[in-house]
């Protein structure tokens, strides 16, 4: 299996900057959308959106700091 970390004979100068470049890029796009669906599925589904509320608010409370 190839290295992850190298692509196709690239060098690993500029060409890893960029692909750490296009990787937080693309991360960031993906916890956009994953936010995004979160809060379509709360609006629609209110019911268990604020079921989830209150389970992550009695984590919070019993959570031991």
């Amino acid at each position: 299996m190839p290295d992850r970390n190298q692509r196709g004979g690239e060098p690993k100068g500029r060409a890893a900057q960029e692909s750490d470049t296009d990787r937080r890029r693309r991360r960031a796009q993906f916890l956009r959308e994953l936010n995004e669906a979160r809060e379509l599925r709360d609006r629609v589904q209110p019911r268990r959106a604020r079921a989830a509320r209150m389970r992550q608010a009695m984590r919070m409370r019993t959570f031991r700091w």
